[in-house]
């Protein structure tokens, strides 16, 4: 029962090797930032151009690739943004969030 928890605790849910949280962010930026420049080009240029979508999919894979060469060296480094994150919800002082 011991030896469960603690191989649960050194090793969070992965999405292709990337930790749940860090790839469901990932692809969460990727697509707002996706949405937003679509949304540009097509105003500005009134529907006559539009902006290919692969190119954003290359991106996303990517940046996932990238998390998980950094999460390979460090497996809660989710953990560890999602921790920031809320320490950064709760306006701690910069010292104590370093």
């Amino acid at each position: 029962m011991r030896q469960q928890v603690l191989k649960a605790l050194a090793n969070p849910a992965r999405i292709f090797y990337v930790p749940y949280t860090l790839a469901i962010i990932n692809f969460i930026v990727q697509f707002l930032i996706f949405v937003t420049i679509f949304v540009f080009v097509m105003v500005t240029s009134k529907g006559s151009k539009t902006v290919d979508p692969l190119v954003f999919l290359g991106s996303v894979i990517v940046v996932h690739c990238i998390l998980a060469f950094f999460s390979k060296k460090d497996a809660q480094l989710g953990q560890i943004i999602m921790a920031k994150i809320q320490l950064f919800k709760k306006k701690v002082p910069r010292k104590l969030a370093a």
